[in-house]
């Protein structure tokens, strides 16, 4: 017969199994919940026209649907969300229809869905295709066929004009800031009159040259795009007017052209992939709430690896002296509760700290020193992402330091004896024998410390996080790499779209998406992280870490 203990013991273990089965059933559920709503996100719905019984009619998508009671006590009745589109027609993307409502209802072939670079998508037919004057094709049919190569064309176009722009004119646009600084950089140096005028002449004339060079380079970026806007598309809406309109869209402005009706599954699967790639790839476009989010995603990931190489030595040096060089007592033990404590400040404070030290104190005094010629314009002494970086490693650092003590403290005793007993100084048995070993440990306290920074955000606001980023922090511009520019990060994506945006209502799966990816993005680095925890800890087994 088992004994009161045994049958204690037993009953512990089933509750922290269930337990953990029921966090991981949580855990699973959300990932479901966030992939649900994420990824359906990219997938083509029909386009229905619905007849209502006053006359009207509506074309969009069927987004939701529910059932209201109208009233207390009343049977409950069906109505629908959809998503209209047309939101420079009618004014809102969304309109609730009730069942009782509805007259008739098709899914008319023909129907288009144009994805735009303003103002949303957009549903109707196609009426007339015109390039400048000339008219190329008219009705529905005859449009679309028309339309394929016409848009074709005009991508290419805009994409001579995004590469002009970004390209030569960025490029001269960069030469003439530098120059501009150059010359404003004389009178701070210490040059006689003399030399500082023939540098100023040299500078001047060098600037005139650029000038003009963009002033070409300017002329040439108005005639593509006097090019680029001849192209129109005339499409008719059915917007809930009895009588239908029509609006002038330009071709250049259309990001794609489907007939949602008339694809079959393995067409949307294609969509669903385009699609599904361009938000991984692309930047995103009105107001965040349509297009991809690739320059969050590398701003998250630059942060998090700046972060990781700042706090990895500020951790382990300070775990470091605090087990292996301090003497144990009453300051050693202090020193620690304020670690521990440190570990509890909310992350908002640390976002005030990184602002007044690195910020204000530290970006200023090297704008001084290095960068006078461009104050009252900051450099440094503004939010960046060397400043956001900084702060999360301070703000986790707490983290690395008592993983890392774990760490070294699982080190075995015989290990440290038997490096001092072949000859090895303190310095080598630590650099070449217990930091090794104890690395796995230290590995661990990255991974918390790079699983906590990718997801704060509180004190990014304040340090340099934006919510529309124009240049990345790295590209192909001397000193390519630069770390005082702003940076966009996918957990304040999250909170722009799904709190700041206008049109809540259409960007609510986007969140769900951005949320995924987040999670995603996270998990790979640290699957990397652990990767390379194993490979140490297989590496030194003799230890007990």
């Amino acid at each position: 017969m088992r004994s009161r203990s045994e049958l204690f013991g037993q009953a512990m273990t089933w509750l922290c199994g269930g337990a953990l089965a029921f966090n991981l059933l949580l855990v699973i559920g959300i990932m479901g919940l966030l992939a649900w709503h994420g990824l359906g996100y990219f997938w083509q719905k029909e386009l229905v026209q619905l007849t209502l019984k006053d006359g009207t009619s509506l074309l969009g998508e069927v987004w939701e649907v529910e059932q209201v009671a109208e009233a207390p006590g009343e049977p409950a009745i069906d109505r629908f969300r959809i998503k209209t589109a047309n939101r420079d027609v009618g004014g809102l993307d969304f309109a609730w229809i009730k069942e009782i409502d509805v007259a008739s209802r098709a899914r008319p072939a023909g129907a288009v869905l144009l994805e735009r670079l303003e103002w949303g998508n957009f549903h109707g037919f196609m009426e007339e295709l015109r390039d400048g004057d000339k008219i190329l094709a008219r009705g529905p049919e005859a449009s679309w066929k028309a339309f394929q190569e016409l848009h074709e064309k005009k991508a290419g176009q805009r994409e001579q004009v995004e590469e002009l722009e970004k390209g030569e004119i960025g490029d001269v646009n960069y030469a003439i800031e530098k120059l501009r600084l150059d010359r404003r950089a004389l009178d701070f140096a210490d040059l006689t009159p003399a030399e500082k005028q023939r540098r100023a002449a040299a500078l001047d004339r060098e600037l005139a040259e650029r000038e003009a060079e963009y002033e070409q380079l300017a002329d040439r970026l108005f005639k593509l795009r006097e090019e680029l806007d001849k192209g129109t598309l005339v499409m008719r809406s059915v917007d809930g007017q009895t009588k239908d309109q029509t609006k002038e869209i330009p071709v250049a402005m259309v990001v794609r052209a489907i007939r949602p009706n008339d694809m079959n599954a393995l067409e949307k699967t294609g969509l669903y992939l385009s699609r599904g790639w361009e938000f991984i790839t692309a930047d995103p476009r009105e107001s965040n709430t349509e297009g991809g989010i690739f320059p969050a995603i590398f701003g998250t990931v630059m942060m998090v690896f700046i972060m990781s190489f700042a706090v990895a030595p500020l951790g382990v040096l300070a775990a470091l002296y605090l087990r292996e060089y301090a003497r144990q007592g009453l300051l050693v033990r202090m020193v620690r509760i304020a670690v521990n404590n440190l570990a509890g400040v909310p992350s908002i404070v640390f976002g005030m700290f990184g602002l007044g030290f690195f910020v204000y104190l530290v970006g200023g005094s090297l704008d001084r020193v290095f960068h006078p010629e461009s104050l009252p314009t900051p450099t440094f002494g503004t939010g960046g992402i060397l400043w956001a970086s900084l702060t999360l490693a301070l703000l986790t650092v707490p983290v690395v330091i008592v993983a890392a003590e774990e760490g070294l403290a699982a080190v075995p005793r015989i290990v440290r004896e038997g490096s001092l007993a072949l000859g090895a100084t303190k310095f080598e048995t630590i650099w070449r024998v217990v930091i090794p070993a104890a690395a796995p440990g230290i590995l661990t306290g990255m991974i918390l410390a790079m699983a906590r920074a990718a997801g704060e955000v509180a004190p990014l606001m304040i340090v340099g996080m934006v919510k529309l980023a124009p240049s990345l922090p790295i590209d192909g511009r001397p000193p390519f790499v630069h770390l005082e520019r702003k940076f966009m990060h996918l957990g304040f994506h999250i909170f722009d779209v799904g709190f700041q945006s206008p049109n809540v209502e259409a960007t609510t799966p986007l969140v769900f998406a951005t949320a995924l990816l987040l999670i995603v993005v996270v998990t790979v680095m640290n699957i990397v992280a652990i990767m390379l925890r194993n490979h140490l800890r297989r590496k030194y087994a003799g230890s007990s870490v």
